[in-house]
């Protein structure tokens, strides 16, 4: 046995007991979802050991007491971020102690003194806190940023000796704390947006109620995303019922943008109208009209939200971009060089993708914690690597994994960061972490289109294609002006539902196909008999991507059932066979297409389309 001076951290869940009760493969699956993506991480990065774990809890060693506590503080602040949009009966939560003394170490375990007491002080500390002892305080007081509170000496469960037991006070204001810490945060400037209360045009009063809540329901919504600063509807149901000028309004609440509506009732029919204003030059840059049945209010004011929130951001964002064609890139700030990056990455040009990347990179100069410039930075790179302008993909498909790690440890409820960790995940065929992000994203903003067209892609990998087919048509709704490429992913979905009618449709709604899109369409082809049009595919397919194998285009799809690639290689094997001709089908069908592998068989990682 050894003895030795080592810091020891204590961790146990709160209320497991409780949770496992309530829901026990859903808490299994949620706890070691955390223990994944933060927990063990942070860990690992502030140099500690794993000794012991529970159903609840665990025992790390620390040599040095600074990292055990840079770690605790780490996991408590993003564990409290996470838990931001869970409801409290559902909410994992730890308590933490840390303590410093002589520990015995007997193979793979700890024992002693300096054990107990830290697993005592655990049990003090209160939900999502930290206690420390006098030990540990002494040693970090002075080199970690954050602040402590003396709570005098304890009496600790089957310690002889009271305790000095000092709390850390954790804030989101807490400075950096080093290596495994996130940094403290800066502003960034993003374009304002008020939302005034709307207009009741009807002489019914109790139409009142239905205004001022689909109101609400919009400044709710569009907060949802990150990339809009939104005034607060306390500030904006100021002018309630009152005649206003619009740019006087905007001055004082200090908003760019003004969204203004009216509804109108007339018999079982309901319309209402919303507009978005540029208060700096009173331009009217969008208008909509929407007329309804009135048959069930609240349904209609979930549909007008969800119609309005999706179409806004992009309409912003558009105008944005005429603002940015009159700056030089030297004078942008974070938020604007990010916004000119999408707009370059959305040409899908290498040049285009190169610009885009120094774009993004002095956004994250600019500001280091601007979670939506690394997680935009990840894309462009993921971008780069699926379409091979990089020197060294497997580095660069590193760097693109950073980025989004970062990015979710600066700003864990970023809808667009969990959205594209969802994506990395699918292209490492990693389908249950997959399954977490996404469902994260679509908690943190339901009518995000690019949210929810990729929960139509995820569930066609996952083999409900026809609900798939669903949430894209959904998104098509929420953006009418959504990219082309939705009708890529619905054409896939019919396909993959085998409704090869409809998948045609879909992709001949493509102005431009690339290989692989023409690769699912002689697919489709072959299905359907037309073996005229599979050969035609496919030769555009091996005209487009000449060094393109069957092999390496199969691993380029992530269906977790192996008759749903199977399906696409018999298609393919078909649609080969009808372009090598007659004399050449029997060898062509045997050599084309290896056998699919498993999707729990190791593939080359393959960014799906929300990087591309």
């Amino acid at each position: 046995m050894e003895h030795r001076l080592a810091a020891v951290l204590a961790a146990d869940m709160a209320g497991y007991s409780r949770l496992m009760e309530a829901d026990e493969a859903g808490t299994l699956a949620r706890l070691r979802t955390h223990r994944i993506e933060l927990i063990d991480p942070a860990i690992a990065k502030n140099k500690g050991r794993i000794i012991k774990t529970t159903g609840d809890g665990m025992l790390v060693e620390f040599r040095s007491v600074a990292d055990a506590v840079r770690c605790a503080a780490e996991v408590q602040l993003r564990m409290r971020r996470r838990n931001t949009d869970v409801p409290e009966s559902r909410r994992i939560e730890f308590r933490i102690g840390i303590n410093l003394g002589d520990i015995i170490f007997d193979e793979d375990d700890i024992y002693g003194d300096g054990v107990n007491v830290a697993a005592r002080l655990e049990q003090l500390a209160e939900v999502g806190g930290i206690y420390v002892t006098q030990a540990v305080y002494e040693q970090v007081s002075d080199r970690v940023e954050i602040r402590f509170e003396d709570l005098g000496e304890k009496s600790l469960k089957n310690i002889s000796r009271p305790v000095r037991v000092w709390r850390a006070m954790l804030d989101e204001g807490t400075a950096s704390l080093g290596a495994g810490m996130e940094p403290a945060r800066r502003s960034v400037v993003k374009p304002s947006i008020a939302v005034m209360p709307f207009s009741n045009m009807s002489d019914d009063p109790e139409q009142e109620y239905f205004v001022d809540g689909l109101t609400e329901d919009i400044i709710t919504e569009l907060s949802r995303r990150h990339e809009l600063f939104v005034i607060s509807r306390n500030s904006t149901f100021v002018y309630k019922s009152q005649p206003v000028n619009l740019r006087e309004v905007a001055q004082k609440l200090g908003a760019q943008y003004l969204v203004e509506g009216s509804v109108r009732k007339a018999g079982e029919h309901l319309r209402v109208t919303a507009q978005l204003i540029d208060t700096s030059s009173d331009t009217h840059i969008w208008a909509e009209r929407y007329d309804r049945k009135l048959d069930d209010v609240f349904a209609i004011q979930d549909e007008l939200t969800a119609a309005i929130v999706a179409t806004l951001p992009g309409r912003v964002e558009a105008a944005q971009q005429d603002l940015l064609a009159r700056k030089t890139p030297a004078s942008l700030a974070a938020y604007e060089c990010v916004l000119a990056a999408k707009v370059r990455h959305h040409k899908s040009d290498r040049a285009e993708n190169e610009e885009a990347l120094k774009l993004v990179t002095r956004a994250v100069e600019l500001d280091p914690d601007y979670a939506h410039a690394h997680a935009w930075r990840g894309c462009i790179l993921g971008q780069a690597w699926v379409y091979g302008w990089c020197a060294d993909k497997e580095a660069t498909f590193e760097e693109v994994v950073r980025e989004l790690e970062t990015a979710q440890t600066l700003d864990d409820n970023d809808a667009d960061v969990h959205r594209i960790l969802a994506a990395i995940d699918i292209s490492r065929n990693d389908l249950d972490k997959a399954r977490y992000h996404q469902e994260r994203a679509l908690a943190l903003n339901p009518n995000y289109d690019l949210v929810v067209v990729q929960q139509g892609e995820f569930l066609t990998w996952l083999g409900r294609p026809k609900e798939g087919a669903d949430w894209i048509g959904r998104a098509m709704r929420l953006n009418p002006h959504h990219p082309e490429r939705f009708w890529s992913h619905l054409g896939k979905a019919h396909f993959t539902a085998r409704d090869y009618t409809d998948a045609i449709e879909a992709f001949m709604h493509l102005s431009k196909m690339d290989a692989g899109q023409h690769a699912f369409v002689a697919a489709t082809y072959a299905w359907l008999g037309d073996h005229t049009a599979a050969a035609a595919h496919y030769a555009r397919m091996a005209k487009l991507a000449p060094d393109l194998t069957a092999e390496a285009f199969l691993a380029t799809l992530h269906y977790a059932r192996e008759d749903d690639l199977e399906h696409v290689r018999e298609g393919l094997a078909t649609a080969e066979a009808a372009h090598a001709g007659p004399m050449g089908s029997a060898g062509a069908r045997g050599a084309a297409m290896p056998p699919p592998k498993p999707a729990g068989i190791s593939q080359t990682p393959t960014p799906p389309d929300s990087c591309s």
